[in-house]
C-alpha cells in the first residue's frame, strides 16, 4: 500500500513543517518495522510545497501509523501550519522493481 501526501505550508511556517516531519520520521524509523518506504521532500520549484512518500507492508501497517499518537501529534501542528487541506492519495503496486 502505497501513500502520497501532498501538502502546502503557510509562507514563513516551511521550518515548522520540516521540524514536525523530522519528528515524525525519527517515530517511522525506531516504532514501525512495517512501514517500509517513509520519505518527506520538498519541491525544487516551490519552497512551500512538500510531498510525503509512504508505503506500507499492508493495511494493518497503515493503520498502526495512522493511529499512533505521532501522527495525531503531526496532524495538531500541522493543522496550524498549512494552507489548506493536505492531498492524499493511497495506490496499489500493480507492478515494478525494488
Amino acid at each position: 500500500m502505497t501513500v502520497v501526501a501532498k501538502l502546502t505550508v503557510k509562507a514563513g511556517q516551511e521550518d515548522a513543517l520540516i521540524a514536525g516531519m523530522r519528528k515524525m520520521i525519527a517515530h517511522v524509523k525506531a516504532n514501525e518495522p512495517n512501514t517500509r518506504t517513509y520519505v518527506f521532500y520538498r519541491s525544487s520549484k516551490e519552497p512551500t510545497q512538500f510531498l510525503v512518500y509512504e508505503v506500507y507492508a499492508d493495511q494493518a501497517a497503515f493503520a498502526a501509523h495512522s493511529g499512533s499518537d505521532a501522527m495525531r501529534e503531526f496532524f495538531t501542528l500541522a493543522g496550524t501550519l498549512l494552507d489548506g487541506r493536505a492531498e492524499i492519495e493511497m495506490y496499489e503496486e500493480v507492478d515494478g522493481k525494488h
